[in-house]
Order: C-alpha cells, then sequence, then structure tokens
C-alpha cells in the first residue's frame, strides 16, 4: 500500500466500532499519508480526541469553533487540502444527513465542502443496514460518486445473512490506496481467467450437492490482477460476493450454477487467456439424474417418518483443471489449488503433474481460520523447482503473493 504524500481527511461519527478508527490511523500513516481527524460530537462518546490527536500528531476537529480562543475550523478549507475524505465507521444516521445535505455537525459540512473523492465505511446493526431507508441512502451516495465500502456478512435478528459490520481497517486502507494510487500497470495486456467459488449440482429443483467455498480468495485474486493491469475474465460459482466497487467496472465477470456450467465458460474462454488460475472448488460428483420435481419424504401409519433410504448414485464430474492443463500452450500459464486435510504436500505435488500446472497453491483445512469462509488464508507455492511457504494473512494479501508469483514467470 503506498500513499505517500497523500492528505486524508478521517471522518468519525458514534459507533462502537470507532475504536477501529485507531488502527485506520495506523495502517495510513504507515502507507505515508497525513491525516486529518473530523469527529462528530457522538463520536467522542466512544472514543477520546486526546488518543486521535496523539496518533496523527494533529488536533481533532469536532466543533465548529475552537473552544478556548474561538478559531474558526473551515470545513472549505479541509475540502481543498484533502486528497480523499475517509468516513470510517459512518452510522445509519451520518449516512441519512449526507445522503439529504443535513449539515448540522463539522463532518457534514466537511463532506458537503469536499473536492475530492469521499469513501465510506458503513457501521451498524445487520437490520438497519438491510433497511429500505438505510440501503436508499446508500443508493443515493453511490450517485454522488461516493465509495461505498461494502460492510462484511453476518446473522440478521431474522436468522438470515446480511451485512452492516464495518470492514476491517486493513482492507479499508488497502482499497483508499488503490483508488488513490496510480494504478500497477505490471499485468498490462495480459489476459487472465479466473474460476472461483463453489458449484451446485442439482438433485432435485430445490436440493442441490454443493460445497463451503465463499468464493472471496478468488474474488481477490480477480481485482489484484486487474489493480496490476491485466483483462480478467472471473468464472463464478453461486456465491454472495461483490466486487469492490472501485475495480469490478475493469472485470468481466461470468457466473455460473453448475461443474457443467463452468467446464463449457472455463473450456471456450481460456484459449483466449495467457493464464488462468484455477481457485474455485468444483464438485468432484454430481447425481446421475436430478429430478423435475422436489422429492418428497414418505410418511407412514400416524404420519410417521417411513424407514425408507433415499439413495443418490453419483457420478464424476468434469476435471477443468485436468481439461485445461490438456488444453495449455506453450505460451500459457496454469495455476491450481489444492484444499487437503491430509498428506498435503504429497496431493498436492500429485496434482501439479498429474493436471500440467506450472505451480499449485496448496491450503489446508488443518490451519483453522483459513480456507472456507474465512477472510484469512495461510498457503505454500508448489512448483517443479521450488517450494515457498507464507504466514497467515488476509486474503486480499494472499492474493498479492499469488500473483507476484505468477508475475515471474509470466
Amino acid at each position: 500500500m503506498n500513499l505517500s504524500g497523500k492528505k486524508i481527511v478521517l471522518g468519525i461519527t458514534g459507533s462502537i466500532a470507532a475504536y477501529k478508527s485507531c488502527l485506520i490511523i495506523r495502517q495510513l500513516i504507515k502507507a505515508g499519508a497525513e491525516v486529518q481527524v473530523v469527529i462528530t460530537p457522538a463520536g467522542k462518546e466512544f472514543i477520546t480526541p486526546i488518543t486521535l490527536s496523539a496518533l496523527t500528531q494533529k488536533p481533532v476537529i469536532s466543533e465548529f469553533f475552537a473552544q478556548r480562543d474561538g478559531t474558526w475550523h473551515s470545513h472549505v478549507a479541509l475540502g481543498l487540502w484533502a486528497d480523499a475524505m475517509l468516513i470510517a465507521p459512518c452510522t445509519a444516521s451520518t449516512l441519512g444527513k449526507m445522503a439529504n445535505g443535513i449539515a448540522d455537525n463539522m463532518l457534514i459540512t466537511t463532506y458537503l465542502s469536499m473536492k475530492a473523492p469521499v469513501f465510506i465505511a458503513p457501521a451498524m446493526d445487520l437490520d438497519m443496514y438491510q433497511h429500505p431507508t438505510t440501503q436508499q441512502n446508500l443508493e443515493r451516495l453511490r450517485s454522488f460518486g461516493n465509495h461505498i465500502i461494502e460492510p462484511q456478512s453476518g446473522f440478521l435478528a431474522s436468522g438470515l445473512e446480511g451485512k452492516g459490520r464495518m470492514e476491517e481497517p486493513e482492507r479499508i486502507v488497502e482499497i483508499l490506496s488503490s483508488s488513490l494510487s496510480p494504478q500497477d500497470s505490471s499485468l498490462k495486456a495480459k489476459r487472465i481467467l479466473i474460476t472461483a467459488g463453489p458449484t451446485h449440482e442439482k438433485i432435485d429443483p430445490v436440493r442441490f450437492i454443493g460445497n463451503y467455498s465463499s468464493g472471496k480468495m478468488g474474488f481477490a485474486l480477480a481485482e489484484e490482477c486487474a489493480r496490476r493491469g491485466a483483462e480478467v475474465t472471473l468464472i463464478a460459482g453461486p456465491v454472495s460476493c461483490q466486487l469492490s466497487e472501485d475495480i469490478k467496472n475493469h472485470i468481466r465477470r461470468i457466473d455460473v450454477e453448475s461443474c457443467e456450467d463452468m467446464y463449457q465458460a472455463a473450456t471456450q474462454e481460456f484459449p483466449q487467456q495467457d493464464a488462468a488460475i484455477l481457485c474455485a472448488a468444483v464438485a468432484d460428483f454430481r447425481p446421475a439424474q436430478a429430478a423435475e420435481q422436489k422429492i418428497k419424504r414418505e410418511h407412514g401409519a400416524n404420519d410417521e417418518p417411513s424407514s425408507g433410504v433415499l439413495t443418490l448414485q453419483l457420478i464424476p464430474t468434469h476435471d477443468i483443471a485436468a481439461k485445461l492443463g490438456s488444453m495449455k500452450q506453450e505460451h500459457q500459464q496454469l495455476v491450481g489449488f489444492a484444499l487437503e486435510t491430509n498428506d498435503e504436500e504429497t496431493h498436492a505435488r500429485q496434482k501439479l503433474e498429474k493436471k500440467n500446472l506450472d505451480f499449485i497453491v496448496l491450503n489446508s483445512l488443518n490451519n483453522k481460520g483459513t480456507c472456507f469462509q474465512s477472510d484469512e488464508n495461510q498457503i505454500t507455492i508448489i512448483s517443479r523447482k521450488s517450494e515457498k511457504q507464507f504466514d497467515k494473512k488476509s486474503k486480499a494479501l494472499v492474493a498479492q503473493d499469488i500473483i507476484n508469483e505468477l508475475e515471474s514467470i509470466l
């Protein structure tokens, strides 16, 4: 991340996530930025200006006038000074004020005077985030040209999955950095195909065989390639992941459901690519025949469940990695993934050879807090000539390690 010389106004509002603003400041300063904090009166109930001032080495601005000498804090001057404004955390109340121009505190007047790009990281109760009013305000703010940093997933009071918890500081600063820094052109004119997420193999119209893959690793790889100037084609299985606002227009996305769908898309796209990264967790088997109607559970006497057993006949799906390995031309590179539970390295090396891969990314379910649905990963990159082990880190940073390796052989 490089924000050298950039001037950032950090807006902090009255959210329990306000404590994370300290981590954001540290990340921004580490990246070379100069930070000026503007905090709402409610924000000061969660974190003290003294703490923030100690981190930024600047007085924190909260009121229109300084309490001691009546000095006027010019929101107009801040709007001209900054290279970007980041509001993190941003509450539902502040979102509403920003969307409707209610300038009743220093943060909102600074926002309304801002000439630089504005990045907003919402933080609130999940049900509040899903409320139509909040969503309407977010859409209005997007239409004004603001960058919304989507919050993380969690569970609503209803039990359904939703979003609301503020994105992690490291990821927020990564998004800011990639938007403000000149785009890396190290992969310019390179065409890269990436598969991501699971596949769903139908049993009947309402049931399927699948796995726990979230698609986060594949999406991180697609975004990293696009930020380095590559022409990216992302083939995504059924996932809830969304591409970041700042980069999604640079990625061609193809949504699929089954292994057959992904196989057809991958084999059609691969001949035009310089490289492919096969990150998807493709189902190895599918039902021999999917029922056209929902399969009913039969009941016996007194409506008791019957003792009948449903038997599914499973047949192998396409081996996409092996097929692309057989299609690979001399100028093309092919990267695979191996998720293992035992004898990890042995199985990964076998897959590397069998499927004609240039290198393989090994991760293990024995590394707790990584792999499926996690925001972190811990990998080993294995080629025919080397083996590189990496520490546990965010999937965005893991993507950088993988693409660095790919760059070295392209």
